[in-house]
């Protein structure tokens, strides 16, 4: 046998290659060892029938909080994520500097999804919903964060500060310094948390670097990235200009059909879609990556736009595309074979406002390193 996988007869969707067509995909030693028009069935250990079906690279969320039992957020990351396409996962945070070896050792090391996380600039991590981790901005140690991120660099991709006003009072420039401070000292990116900040967007985008990532972009609360009038703020667009990436991180409270219809009527779409899952919106608003795509297929963004805002691009932004996020020979084999139903179907944003949409993504198959993933199989 050539192969140890081959995936027949699906339409493989890769914005990496700019491929969209019907294609085999074979797996040799947990890579993609082939992308071809036919691979015969005999050359495989294995074969999977995507007849009808999407093939595209593993699906790449680079917004997650699976901490579980280290934090109230947390949801476990197999359930989340791989059982529902999501190959690569990036924890957001969930963990600082004094909790991040428990994080490691028992999620990271002990998960089936491929883990990556931010380190919180607090050093313990998310904090309890009553009391922000940022109340009190000791918590916000420049030197322990870098001592961890480069003893765990593997793992640690970069900084995250969550800034809104119930989780920093009114500490978020102060915290956002000390985790630009943190992300520079090990060579990171950094996350910023927005919406119902103490300070203007506008403000506190200025201060972020090319590479940065704002999450949480179409909120709908307070100090977002639309003016009284409806119009982007100038200097959100000079800050994309710079090279911030606007990310979804749609969440249980952080995405609004409104705010979003707004500003794609000026020509402002999301750099990359994250889903923001975690324990209180995985029963919904979210229930998972592949849902939230739908949101904006809904909205009249492209398939290949929506699939490349959750693979390649996500990937890139954390530094591991040469790898993942495509269907590339020789990259990690992951793929996520979708299923695009028509019908009527509704979708609720985080503000409680539905929309009814004609068309869905939803999960079949997720294949991880070149195997198909069932979660009943721990092999």
């Amino acid at each position: 046998m050539n192969y140890d996988l081959v995936i027949k007869k699906g339409t493989v969707l890769d914005p990496s290659q700019g491929i969209h067509a019907r294609r085999d995909v074979a797996f040799a030693n947990g890579a993609v060892a082939a992308l071809a028009p036919d691979i015969p069935e005999k050359d495989a250990a294995h074969v999977l029938d995507a007849s009808g079906l999407l093939v595209v690279p593993g699906l790449v969320d680079l917004h997650v909080h699976v901490f579980w039992g280290g934090n109230h957020y947390g949801v476990e990351p197999d359930i989340a994520n791989i059982s529902r396409g999501v190959t690569t996962a990036l924890d957001a945070g969930s963990s600082g500097a004094l909790t991040f070896d428990g994080f490691r050792r028992f999620i990271v090391e002990r998960a089936k999804t491929r883990l990556f996380a931010l380190l919180n600039i607090s050093s313990i991590g998310l904090g309890p919903l009553e009391t922000g981790e940022l109340f009190d901005i000791r918590f916000a140690d420049v030197e322990k964060a870098v001592a961890t991120a480069r003893a765990n660099r593997d793992v640690i991709l970069g900084i995250k500060a969550r800034l809104a006003r119930h989780i920093a009072a009114d500490n978020d420039v102060a915290a956002l310094q000390r985790a630009q401070e943190a992300a520079e000292a090990f060579g990171g990116f950094m996350m910023a948390h927005v919406g119902n900040t103490a300070r203007p967007l506008e403000e506190l985008t200025a201060m972020l670097r090319p590479g940065d990532v704002v999450t949480h972009t179409f909120h709908g609360l307070s100090h977002g990235i639309l003016d009284d009038a409806g119009k982007v703020i100038p200097g959100i667009l000079e800050a994309r200009k710079r090279g911030v990436v606007f990310d979804v991180g749609h969440g249980a409270g952080s995405f609004s059909f409104r705010v979003a219809e707004k500003a794609f009527a000026q020509g402002f779409f999301p750099d990359n879609i994250s889903s923001d899952v975690h324990r209180y919106n995985i029963e919904g608003p979210v229930f998972d990556q592949v849902t939230i795509l739908s949101r904006f297929l809904h909205m009249g963004m492209s398939l290949e736009d929506v699939i490349r805002l959750s693979t390649h691009v996500p990937a890139k932004i954390m530094g591991v595309a040469e790898h993942l996020g495509t269907l590339r020979a020789g990259a990690v084999g992951d793929a996520a074979v979708l299923r695009i139903d028509e019908g009527k179907f509704t979708l609720t944003d985080a503000h409680k406002v539905s929309v009814t949409a004609t068309k869905r993504l939803t999960h079949v198959h997720t294949v991880r390193a070149g195997r198909v993933y069932r979660h009943w199989d721990h092999a």
